[in-house]
């Protein structure tokens, strides 16, 4: 089987999981590369998705020894992505009516408390941005079935072809930004020693945050869920921007993951743009050469600059309202309507494929867009 991927034989390991058909940034890479050279990296992994990042790659995983470094993790610690099994034939679906009303905007006005208190999350004063969806990337979308691959999967997972689904990708707002810029301001772009009592205050801190944003994504879901008028069933939950303790061989390694979906937790959703598929996948192999890491997504093609630029010559925004298959497209931020414009993604099937080719997944099964909630706002946070 072709492993597609690139490696360099240093003191660490440096590698790129992507097929020659596949384009990667130069500057991705060279970021890729100047992590390897931090105190204590021992891997480096790009990704399908991979692309440059505020100082350090996007769709990556790194794992080092004896230091960890918040600034890999970023400001939205604990974003992922949740499915969410919906109890509604994907037939009677009301695309146009939902994307008229649907508005998940502004405070949630039930029991924060109760809410946290569900996912293991405390209060932290950021309460009044949970059960929002956030700016930049971040989606509710509803999806229906576009064809099952793996039907013995699709069905142990208790999905049915013939209903919706419903995708959330959020973190942690506001909560995220504040752990991070409290580390900045110490020590910029620096690490800290693992068994430092600044490093456990740091992940204590970290722990907490991916807690609130898995609460978040679960309100989110309530919310559009009672927008649309159904009910749901989590069928996973999955973080990508993380760090976590890897004990293996009497040693302790810290993976940090940076826009990468974690290859060992069970069944993940990578989703293209919103005008896109997106696909149930199953992670096989070992996951060894992948730093337990899958892409998270399409990951950028171009910057947000050049998307608004290049793409206001070529679609009016309301244009961008509607996708190829038909969908409805919620974003009266009209810039990021074109920054989060398709045009501005990677080919998502050619992500896929590469792992597949990798031997670090099998597809499940194909889902297509019906409504893509971004923001009701005019500018994105």
């Amino acid at each position: 089987m072709n492993t597609p991927s690139s490696e360099t034989s240093t003191a660490t390991t440096v590698r790129i999981i992507a097929s020659p058909q596949s384009w990667v940034e130069g500057e991705a890479v060279r970021q890729l590369e100047a992590v390897a050279r931090l105190p204590g990296m021992r891997l480096a992994v790009g990704l399908p998705d991979l692309h440059p990042g505020k100082g350090a790659p996007v769709g990556a995983a790194f794992e080092s020894e004896g230091f960890l470094y918040p600034y890999l993790v970023g400001s939205d610690i604990g974003c992922g992505m949740g499915l969410w099994d919906v109890d509604l034939l994907a037939r009677k679906a009301k695309a146009e009516r939902w994307a008229a009303k649907l508005d998940l905007e502004g405070p949630w006005e039930g029991d924060t408390d109760a809410v946290l208190a569900e996912q293991g999350a405390s209060s932290t004063g950021f309460e009044s941005a949970l059960g929002t969806v956030g700016g930049g990337n971040h989606f509710a979308e509803v999806q229906r079935v576009e064809e099952v691959h793996d039907a013995r999967v699709f069905e142990a997972l208790g999905l049915r072809e013939e209903r919706l689904l419903l995708l959330v990708h959020s973190g942690s707002r506001g909560l995220g930004e504040s752990i991070l810029r409290r580390h900045v301001d110490r020590h910029a772009a620096g690490g800290l020693a693992a068994e430092s009592e600044e490093a456990r205050a740091y992940l204590a801190r970290h722990d907490g945050a991916v807690l609130w944003a898995k609460a978040n994504r679960a309100l989110v879901a309530q919310r559009a869920l009672e927008g649309i008028g159904a009910t749901g069933r989590r069928v996973l939950d999955v973080c990508h921007n993380s760090v976590t303790a890897r004990h293996e061989g009497g040693r302790v390694g810290w993976l940090h993951r940076k826009g990468a979906a974690p290859w060992d937790e069970g069944p993940v959703v990578i989703p293209g743009s919103r005008g896109a598929l997106s696909y149930l996948v199953l992670p096989v192999g070992t996951g060894e050469q992948s730093a337990y890491s899958l892409a998270h997504g399409a990951g950028r093609k171009w910057t947000r600059t050049a998307a608004r630029e290049r793409l206001k010559e070529r679609f009016t925004a309301e244009s961008l309202t509607r996708t190829s298959f038909k969908s409805h497209v919620v974003c009266e931020d009209r810039d990021l309507l074109f920054e989060e414009a398709p045009p501005a993604y990677k080919a998502i099937d050619r992500v896929v494929t590469d792992l597949v080719e990798a031997g670090l997944v099998r597809v499940v099964a194909t889902l297509a867009p019906v409504l893509t909630y971004k923001t009701r706002g005019r500018t994105a946070e």
